[in-house]
């Protein structure tokens, strides 16, 4: 890894994983020292490596002068250590004794802590969002502003609110109990799937897939998994979506950025090792009786994976979103699932179901409406195309659909 690279690099890997460590330490009402003790760590080693080079092992320097100044801010301020966070003071002696545990172990409970604190049902499913990037995946104000396509004083006045209602709720960052573990993890699960979808079907003007909240989510969800706790069959099923919607990272997009459509994609770029990752993960969540909107949706990403373009394929995937829509009814569910219609049933039938739903307002509606009307009624077609170009967020949507009425266009 290039020098220049190396501190972003791990302001990324590390940053959140000693904030999550001292949150759980100080308590949810002195997020912002542990922040700032943090960031005066990174701002130090940008200074310090600047000029004599990097340490030999700069994670390990970055915990070490992280602990330092720990205890040095706790010496200096005995107000703080005396009087405001007692739970400090009573589990050690002396400062100096204190123990600022940063093993993988404790950096992965103080992290699914801090998840569960974050997803509490007291701050609205945006702003859970907006804090899980920002203090479980280290994002900075302007990265998070950019991912919801907003300004950055909106994206910092969400953060404080946030903060500010989990004081006044007196929220506790510490291990979660069964029940609110039972109580809290289809928040946790939803805050996870909305991060992911985030990445998956960005809105951003710059690029139609963000990998990195995918990949984020992606590792929030792992460790879930891996947590005897919090190991549900829920928890498997969107790991198994993940996996299945990642394995076509590759193909979802041209060497332009510019999106490929779903039969337009190069299947040899499919990512095997995911699809067997998510062909696993779909097994463990299939032990049990529970099914969740998650196993659907993995079931309808796993048959997206096979390259067969056969009838039973697409009827497969018709009675899942059959299914997906009795448990939990969305208009792009219902208008996703016309697609499957039309590739099993036809186009004139999918088009009578597409037009009852009247998303008028969205491109993806008026997208498909064109795809499905370009060998039946190419006039209409080029109508919804020009109304869907009209209404995409993003230069490379705009761009992929003016080609796609091109290419209509030299086909007539």
């Amino acid at each position: 890894m290039q020098k220049q690279e190396l501190i972003p690099h791990l302001f990324r890997t590390e940053y959140r994983k000693i904030v999550s460590v001292l949150c759980r330490l100080f308590g949810i009402d002195h997020i912002e020292i542990a922040e700032d003790i943090v960031s005066d760590t990174f701002l130090l080693a940008t200074e310090l490596w600047g000029m004599k080079g990097p340490p030999e092992n700069p994670a390990a320097w970055l915990y070490t002068v992280s602990k330092n100044k720990t205890k040095d801010y706790l010496k200096r301020n005995t107000l703080f250590l005396d009087k405001i966070s007692t739970e400090i003071k009573y589990t050690s002696s002396t400062v100096e004794d204190m123990e600022i545990d940063l093993s993988s172990k404790n950096i992965n409970d103080s992290q699914l802590a801090m998840m569960f604190a974050i997803c509490h049902p007291c701050i609205s499913p945006e702003a859970q969002i907006a804090l899980s990037l920002n203090l479980l995946c280290g994002f900075s104000t302007d990265e998070i502003a950019n991912a919801f396509l907003t300004n950055r004083e909106t994206i910092y006045k969400r953060l404080q609110r946030a903060k500010e209602k989990l004081k006044t709720e007196q929220v506790k960052i510490e291990q979660p109990s069964k029940a609110e573990i039972n109580e809290r993890l289809e928040r946790v699960l939803t805050t996870l799937y909305l991060l992911f979808n985030e990445g998956y079907y960005s809105s951003s003007k710059n690029t139609p897939l963000r990998k990195e909240l995918c990949l984020e989510a992606m590792r929030l969800n792992v460790m879930l998994a891996n947590n005897e706790q919090t190991n549900k069959p829920p928890v498997n099923a969107l790991l198994a979506l993940m996996c299945f919607h990642a394995s076509r990272f590759e193909a979802r997009t041209n060497s332009n950025g510019e999106v490929v459509l779903y039969g337009d994609q190069d299947t040899e770029l499919w990512d095997l090792d995911l699809i067997e990752k998510g062909n696993y993960y779909i097994n463990i969540a299939s032990q049990g009786d529970q099914l969740s909107k998650y196993h659907l949706e993995a079931a309808i990403a796993y048959w997206h994976t096979q390259k067969d373009d056969s009838i039973i394929k697409w009827e497969r995937i018709l009675q899942l979103y059959n299914q997906l829509l009795l448990i939990e009814y969305s208009p792009i569910a219902a208008l996703n699932r016309t697609y499957a219609l039309a590739k099993s049933n036809g186009n004139e039938q999918a088009i009578i179901e597409a037009e009852k739903l009247d998303l008028k307002g969205n491109h993806l509606y008026h997208s498909l409406l064109a795809n499905l009307y370009a060998s039946i009624q190419p006039a209409k077609a080029f109508e919804h195309f020009e109304q869907a170009i009209l209404l995409a967020k993003s230069e490379a949507d705009k761009v992929s659909l003016k080609q796609s009425m091109l290419k209509l266009k030299q086909q007539i």
